[in-house]
């Protein structure tokens, strides 16, 4: 089979190895689609920090059971499925108070462990789950990342019937919008400084879209939905900017999570965070739970993935999808590797 294999920032080699062999306790799956998000943007620009070279991608993925170890009873061969890429000890302390996604010595597949990006992986059947019939291919590989959103979501307890602020109208924030709104919130306004993004967001249901050079965040809120502005807000550009604008502006006493990664370290206004009494949140990935319920959402038609996918490239031309994204950052939002295109 054919893996792809980064051995160095911006360099991307094919090499010809054996199908893997698997255990009693694994699977083998066809990989049909890759996703590439940010993280493997960072990678490919050599600014990851927790990702040595060579390392073969691939996180953001569907594939098609091609084979089953002899103690593996929950799936069959030609099942549709996708694949959750932590790897965890199992031992740690949030790893036994049921946050593995949090675990103490954390391994994400595609960058401190082998990634998916090959014809065929093997992995433990743990961390396959079952997609519908119905479900493509293609939307299939934007689970792992409507998962971060869903866990994001969830990390505000009081959603159903909120007002909800998203800062950053990426593939993560407008995911995050539509999760938002599919788990019960009232009304979201999302922002940017993109007004294409702005007018994607709007296609997939933002009530408030606002473009924040022309306009203040501040007031937007309060124009949105009163003077009580926001019950929470979410960061999902993760810079100075924008988490000075949440901190502002948010009403006191309410939260603030922030889903992004900073790419450094942040300078931000704690004394009003304190004197506000903001809480100031996080979110890490997601648990099992998150995969199974935005497969539900997508399957119900409450999450729509189609508006986000910007184009597709075939797995030899892994490199030439990079060079897309560098070339059109304003308007791309997920960019697919066709595997297998057969499907």
């Amino acid at each position: 089979m054919i893996q792809q294999v980064m051995t160095a920032p911006g360099v991307i080699e094919f090499r010809d190895i054996p199908i893997p062999s698997i255990k009693d306790d694994e699977v083998l799956v066809r990989i049909k689609r890759i996703g590439v998000c940010g993280s493997d943007i960072h990678v490919y620009h050599g600014k990851h920090p927790f990702t040595k070279y060579p390392v073969t991608q691939g996180h953001e993925v569907s594939g098609q059971i091609a084979g089953i170890g002899k103690n593996v009873h929950s799936l069959k061969v030609g099942q549709k499925v996708t694949i959750e890429p932590q790897v965890v000890c199992g031992e740690c302390y949030p790893c036994r108070h049921g946050k593995y996604n949090l675990c103490e010595s954390l391994k994400v597949m595609g960058f401190q462990t082998t990634g998916c990006a090959s014809e065929y992986f093997a992995v433990p059947e743990e961390k396959v789950t079952p997609l519908p019939d119905v479900m493509t291919y293609d939307q299939g590989a934007m689970i792992e990342p409507l998962a971060v959103t869903v866990h994001a979501a969830r990390r505000f307890p009081e959603l159903e019937g909120a007002n909800v602020a998203i800062l950053g109208s990426g593939p993560i924030g407008i995911l995050l919008m539509q999760s938002c709104k599919a788990l019960g919130c009232r009304s979201v306004l999302i922002t940017d400084i993109s007004d294409g993004r702005l007018a994607l967001a709007e296609e997939c249901g933002a009530d408030h879209a606002v473009n924040t050079l022309h306009e203040d965040f501040g007031e937007a809120m309060v124009s949105a939905f009163g003077p009580d502005k926001a019950d929470v807000i979410y960061d999902c550009a993760g810079n100075d900017t924008t988490m000075g604008q949440a901190i502002k502006h948010a009403r006191k006493g309410s939260k603030i999570i922030l889903v992004a990664v900073y790419e450094g370290m942040a300078t931000v206004d704690l004394a009003t965070l304190n004197d506000h009494e903001l809480d100031l949140d996080t979110t890490m990935m997601y648990r099992h739970e998150d995969y199974v319920a935005a497969i539900d959402l997508v399957s119900s038609g409450k999450v729509r993935l189609e508006p986000l996918m910007s184009a597709h490239f075939p797995f030899r031309d892994y490199l030439d999808a990079y060079k897309y994204i560098d070339a059109n950052r304003e308007k791309t939002m997920k960019v697919i590797i066709d595997v297998d295109p057969e499907d």
